[in-house]
């Protein structure tokens, strides 16, 4: 008997090891993440997009999922499919990703959203930006900022499409505040009472 069968003779399946087994799986695929419902202003950040930098505030009216992440981080890749079906699905109604690398070059991001065949931007990260949103200690790490510039949820860990259409799609339904127009004052006559 060979020391490869002896072994499997002694490998019993029962329900504590496959219980086991199960957890490290669903923890290996989706490990935990927590989700803190803000309501915080967006900061007043730069992004360095590859036409130039602009400020986030140019998003405002969109919904905009701020994904910090890495190039070398398992769960950041893990979470890039569904960051990318569900961009595609909803960038027609107002949904935008800002992918921040805090490691690489922006060559480097576009080799690898290339390779991936991801279409979502991604850009490095600006020197102070993680420390503007309150401090980023790990990846990956994400804020979905609502159509009005509010960060409504934060997610330290990996996202997932389940979390994404819960966080996101409400907010999604939620129309634009329109800004009130100014009255113009040249020629205009006052109304009744306000003299």
């Amino acid at each position: 008997m060979t020391k490869t069968s002896w072994f499997l003779k002694k490998l019993k399946a029962n329900w504590l090891t496959l219980l086991l087994i199960g957890l490290i799986v669903y923890f290996w695929f989706r490990p935990p993440a927590s989700v803190d419902d803000l309501q915080l202003p967006a900061p007043a950040v730069t992004i360095a997009t590859p036409d130039g930098p602009q400020p986030l505030s140019s998003w405002r009216g969109k919904v905009v999922l701020v994904n910090f992440w890495a190039t070398w981080c398992p769960y950041c890749r893990h979470e890039m499919p569904a960051m990318q079906a569900f961009y595609q699905q909803h960038k027609g109604e107002g949904f935008e990703i800002l992918a921040l690398s805090l490691d690489d070059g922006q060559a480097e991001i576009d080799a690898f959203m290339r390779e991936e065949g991801y279409s979502f931007p991604a850009m490095p990260t600006i020197s102070g930006t993680t420390q503007q949103f309150g401090g980023v200690d790990k990846v990956p790490t994400s804020f979905i900022i609502d159509r009005q510039g509010v960060i409504r949820h934060r997610i330290s860990g990996q996202v997932h499409r389940a979390r994404l259409e819960e966080l996101v799609l409400p907010l999604l339904r939620e129309q634009p505040q329109r800004q009130p127009r100014q009255a113009a004052t040249e020629g205009a006559v006052p109304a009744p009472g306000s003299r």
